[in-house]
């Protein structure tokens, strides 16, 4: 059974950081593209970074680029998304995800994943 479990969410003061992790069991990461996404209520779920699995090639959205990193650890089967400098707007419930299909795009939309963690609340305050 695959399981994607985040942590490390919370309340964050704006220009503060902050790290998420996602813990992954029952499949092995290393060779998959994965994800951040977010989504606050009223609101489709929306990209904020991805990760392939064969190389170190990332990808923002342009709300985030340059204030969040993503990376992972495949030793720990574990994906991160570094958080600097949040402001009020990240607000949201991030999820992580993962694609099991290769591909050579960079992928955005949720249909290109298939499994998904049950969100981590963030919460940033001005």
């Amino acid at each position: 059974q695959v399981r994607l479990v985040e942590s490390g969410g919370g309340l964050v003061q704006a220009g503060g950081s902050l790290t998420l992790s996602c813990a992954a069991s029952g499949l092995t990461i290393s060779s998959l593209d994965m994800a951040w996404f977010r989504q606050t209520p009223g609101k489709e779920r929306e990209f904020v970074s991805g990760i392939s699995g064969s190389g170190p090639s990332t990808w923002y959205a342009d709300s985030v680029k340059g204030r969040f990193t993503i990376s992972r650890d495949n030793a720990k089967n574990t994906l991160y998304l570094q958080m600097n400098n949040p402001i009020p707007e990240d607000t949201a419930i991030y999820y992580c995800t993962v694609a099991v299909l290769w591909s050579n795009r960079q992928r955005v939309a949720p249909r290109d994943y298939l499994y998904w963690g049950q969100g981590t609340q963030v919460t940033v305050s001005s």
